[in-house]
């Protein structure tokens, strides 16, 4: 009875050992501009945010350990405002891999201007997603919802809803804070903005681009080249018809930033229709680059 016992608790533990929490992030904080100050304290932040990012468990779903999300996270502390008070930057990185490669595709990469936090050394973070604690944990749980989001929107239509309607329950409650980058009049590429284009229904559009881009395009190359791109080219449609919808789309820029060069690489290769075509609406989705995707027909 008691060699079962054991091999039935072995048997629960190596199933356990095989899910584990959603993030794989590598994390940084730097302080290239920030004099005076004990470096101990950056090094204390950059272990605290590994811990909140990587140990933490975001969501109810079972992720192996193989299926972790692998993205970056660069904080740099530009200014010091007081004893525990810091302004700075924030650089998210997001990739996704490839069905059957070794391929990463860059899928979000945006630096946001607006971080101030405080933090002293040691400092136990602390977030709840209902209700505002700390402008620190608040932006850092924000992109990891975010991420979440467009990553589960990569693997299945509109996959991300739940993930979204976190990140926007965060910006809901940081409405009353004082810190930048929660509300709409903060400018037009900021948090808020973010996440209103992702759950506003009039920019639906972005969201089947991503599923039919990664998942009917790109995880169909290593098998058909020809399908996957006729498919990527299809799926930039959606992205004309975001830009005739509102010319200034925050995310629809931020996906043209992260796709450009993959999009003239793929296309580079294609057929002379499919250059036109692709070349053509790529010029009017991200005009202040159009002489990039001549690339495309040059090749």
């Amino acid at each position: 009875m008691k060699k079962l016992l054991i091999i039935i608790l072995f048997s629960l533990a190596s199933q356990t050992a095989l899910f584990s929490q959603e993030f794989l992030v590598n994390i940084s904080v730097n302080a290239p501009t920030i004099e005076g100050t004990d470096r101990r304290v950056f090094e204390s932040l950059q272990s605290a945010l590994y811990e909140f990012m990587n140990n933490r468990k975001w969501t109810n779903a079972n992720i192996k350990n193989l299926e972790r999300i692998e993205c970056t996270m660069m904080l740099t502390v530009r200014e010091r405002l007081s004893s525990d008070e810091y302004k700075g930057t924030l650089n998210v990185v997001l990739q996704r891999p490839i069905y059957k490669t070794s391929y990463n595709s860059p899928q979000f990469n945006f630096i946001d201007e607006n971080v101030q936090f405080r933090y002293l050394e040691s400092q136990p973070l602390e977030f709840s997603d209902n209700s505002f604690t700390s402008n620190l944990t608040a932006v850092f749980a924000y992109y990891a919802y975010i991420m979440l989001g467009l990553d589960f929107d990569s693997f299945s239509l509109n996959g991300g809803d739940a993930f979204y309607t976190a990140a926007e329950n965060i910006v809901n409650s940081a409405q009353n804070a004082n810190e930048r980058g929660w509300k709409a009049f903060d400018g037009n590429r900021n948090r808020y903005w973010l996440i209103e284009n992702l759950r506003n229904p009039s920019y639906r559009m972005l969201r089947q681009f991503l599923y039919d881009y990664h998942r009917q395009g790109l995880d169909l190359m290593a098998d058909n080249q020809d399908e996957g791109r006729a498919n990527i080219a299809t799926s930039i449609e959606y992205l004309q018809q975001a830009k005739k919808s509102r010319s200034d789309l925050f995310f629809l820029q931020l996906i043209a930033d992260a796709k450009r060069d993959e999009i003239i690489n793929i296309f580079s290769k294609g057929s002379p229709q499919e250059k036109t075509k692709v070349s053509n609406i790529m010029m009017e989705v991200d005009p202040a680059n159009a002489s990039k995707y001549e690339k495309i027909i040059k090749n």
